[in-house]
């Protein structure tokens, strides 16, 4: 499959997407659940990635029952990260700075679609020195419905006044390929931690392995 539609916008996910924030959850959700005297499996982290705040603590307790403190190790957890991010510098994915620099050239228009709620995103953004970069950044606390549902893809494009049909999305989750399909827009999967099923596979336009492969490819289109 191709892309037949002239391109308006480039839609990115973040997490697992623009950095590598999910190997790193990985560790810090289970560090802070160790320091709760709670075993977290990495399976219950890898099911919650892709969903919103509310999405990813129903799946918490579905495993680690209703009394699993979830905000209180979400925000150790979340200390752990900043904590690293300081030390260490955001863990960008290969090929994010070519990317972006790409569609500047191309005179693309660009967004930010992230389940993460808005004051993580501007900082993890910001931390990257790429926050700039975008033309419209919005966050999971900032739509009624998360991914899976389309409305966080729609918003994006009718905050910039681009047709659906010719938005490509960029994502490494499940929850957002399912998303971008519905909100009749361009998936392109970006494969990260988690593993898509065939099913998922199929829903997208392309896979790739890294963001260097998406460059090459939009290099072939005529953008």
């Amino acid at each position: 499959m191709g892309i037949k539609n002239r391109i308006s916008l480039i839609i990115f996910d973040m997490d697992g997407l623009m950095f590598d924030t999910e190997t790193l959850a990985m560790h810090t959700w289970i560090k802070a659940g160790k320091s709760y005297g709670i075993d977290i499996s990495e399976s219950i982290v890898t099911e919650s990635i892709g969903l919103d705040i509310h999405g990813a603590e129903k799946v918490f307790k579905k495993y680690l029952g209703d009394d699993f403190p979830y905000h209180d190790i979400r925000s150790l957890r979340l200390k752990y990260t900043h904590d690293y991010i300081n030390k260490n510098g955001v863990p960008t994915k290969t090929g994010l700075y070519e990317l972006i620099e790409f569609l500047d050239e191309k005179n693309i228009a660009k967004a930010v679609a992230t389940s993460t709620e808005r004051e993580r995103t501007e900082y993890l953004l910001s931390s990257a020195s790429v926050k700039e970069k975008f033309d419209v950044i919005i966050c999971g606390d900032e739509v009624s419905n998360g991914k899976p549902d389309p409305e966080i893809f729609l918003s994006a494009a009718r905050k910039l006044n681009c047709k659906t049909d010719e938005c490509v999305v960029l994502e490494d989750s499940h929850n957002g390929i399912i998303s971008a399909s519905k909100a009749n827009m361009i998936p392109l999967l970006v494969s990260d931690a988690k593993k898509p099923s065939k099913e998922i596979e199929n829903m997208a336009v392309k896979t790739f392995n890294s963001l260097c492969e998406v460059k090459s490819f939009f290099k072939t289109l005529d953008l």
